[in-house]
């Protein structure tokens, strides 16, 4: 039972291998064949999502059967932010960023996938074997993960959570304290950026350039710990 409806905590897989992925845009057929790929289990693998689970893509309707599976895991992300605030967000900006498809909806549907997505946390700590792994849609913010819940009072802080590019366009490699890694997506990238012991992992598998990054969470730990070593060393 999960008691802070923003940060949701899951222990050590010891049955299977657990993996994370990027933005996925309404590509989730896309993601299924990546997994299928790596051999991925559902009786015992779990799949982690950095947020944006919708937009861009075709199969945005299907984001209730996808989170429908019980090894499927996502913290939100900006867009899906949009959904469930869809009753006073501009959508504008949304509708450029592939948002039509739900401005056509009923607004009893509308109001059925905001409350869905409501229900996503805006962070994930994921035991793994090299230490606690943390997913957030766009930044940590925070220099200690410890800190994180102290974000979770204000309004600015959580958006900040779910649409800041700070780390990524400064280019900032300090280290967050007190976690092996963390896990992001929202700022594309070609291939995945490690910044301190910040993943960045949206590989833009949703458009033609681009692919979906799968990995396993322990790899990404371990990697992130080994080169912090040696930048510390």
């Amino acid at each position: 039972m999960q008691t802070n409806p923003f940060l949701h905590h899951y222990g050590l897989n010891t049955a299977g291998t657990d993996y994370v992925v990027g933005d996925i845009h309404g590509y989730f057929s896309h993601v299924h064949r990546a997994l299928e790929a790596l051999g991925f289990d559902p009786s015992r693998d779990r799949l982690f999502c950095c947020g944006d689970l919708l937009d861009r893509g075709p199969e945005s309707d299907a984001v209730h059967e996808w989170l429908a599976h019980p090894w499927v895991h996502s913290v939100r992300g900006n867009h899906d932010d949009y959904v469930v605030r869809f009753r006073t967000v501009t959508t504008d900006n949304w509708i450029q960023n592939g948002g039509l498809w739900f401005q056509g909806l009923s607004r009893y549907e509308q109001q059925d996938y905001a409350d869905l997505l409501s229900t996503l946390p805006l962070a994930i700590e994921v035991e793994t074997e090299t230490g606690l792994v943390g997913i957030v849609h766009a930044d940590p913010i925070v220099r200690d993960w410890h800190a994180l819940p102290t974000l979770f009072t204000s309004r600015r802080d959580r958006e900040g959570l779910m649409w800041s590019r700070k780390r990524f366009d400064s280019y900032d490699d300090r280290i967050v304290e007190n976690i092996a890694c963390v896990c992001v997506g929202h700022c594309p990238v070609i291939d995945p950026v490690l910044l301190g012991n910040v993943w960045h992992l949206d590989t833009a598998g949703w458009s033609e350039e681009g692919y979906f990054t799968v990995m396993r969470l322990e790899d990404l730990a371990r990697r992130a710990v080994m080169s912090c070593t040696q930048a510390g060393g």
